[in-house]
């Protein structure tokens, strides 16, 4: 039922009739984004779940979480690719601005790739923020000066963590500068330093101190699971939300 709960009609919000129907076809999309069955099923479940963070943040201005993959924040409006099928966050960044009356609405994205498919669809949107502070050189090649409304922190591979978390507390601080209505977070713990896909040194503390900013903030915020490769994410991920909630 959760993955029948989303129309097309919020899909395209984001994504074109040709790339849905794309989905649904048997054969892989590129060498990192293999086709499986129902995976457009799956994928739809990620938005279905990013929807409900976002409505019930909105609602109640308590954190919410969507704890499910696909991840999505590398999906463009026309195809998928980067282990992403549908871009759950600028789905739900545009539903909000349209259905929840958000009238600011900004993505903080602190995976360790860039957001590229989230920055092009929301690419030039009025009322839209997109912040990323991500490694490179690295997947997929993007993010390498601001454009528009989207701010861009690029981060060298194997950057001491502190210096790594000041470009993260800089991408906090623009979207805190935005005074948003709703903050959409792509939750990607992707940098750890024993991540197996990346090159970078955060430790569970950081991602914890991830959390208690937001906390600080006091932003109306919810989160969506994005990259994260490490044996021991169920910890990073519990590191975060335990500080976020306080």
């Amino acid at each position: 039922m959760v993955a029948d709960g989303v129309p097309d009609e919020i899909l395209r919000l984001a994504h074109t009739p040709e790339h849905l129907a794309r989905l649904e076809m048997p054969r892989d999309f590129d060498p990192d984004t293999p086709y499986f069955p129902d995976i457009a099923r799956h994928a739809r479940r990620s938005v279905s779940a990013a929807l409900a963070a976002a409505s019930h943040a909105h609602a109640s201005r308590e954190p919410a979480f969507a704890l499910m993959r696909p991840p999505g924040h590398h999906a463009t409006a026309g195809s998928a690719m980067g282990f992403c099928y549908l871009n759950q966050v600028a789905i739900a960044a545009l539903a909000a601005r349209r259905d929840l009356g958000a009238r600011r609405v900004a993505v903080w994205d602190f995976d360790a790739h860039h957001c590229n498919g989230t920055e092009a669809i929301l690419k030039g949107r009025e009322g839209l923020l997109v912040c990323s502070a991500h490694q490179s050189p690295g997947y997929p090649g993007t993010g390498l000066r601001d454009s528009g409304n989207s701010r861009n922190w690029p981060i060298p591979p194997n950057t001491p963590r502190g210096l790594h978390m000041d470009a993260l507390r800089a991408s906090l601080d623009a979207v805190v500068s935005f005074r948003p209505d709703l903050v959409l977070v792509s939750a990607g713990f992707d940098a750890y330093a024993r991540d197996p896909i990346t090159e970078m040194t955060l430790e569970t503390e950081d991602f914890a101190t991830l959390g208690r900013w937001l906390r600080e903030s006091n932003l109306t915020a919810a989160a969506v699971l994005e990259g994260g490769y490490s044996t021991d994410l169920p910890t990073l991920v519990e590191a975060f939300l335990a500080s976020w909630a306080g």
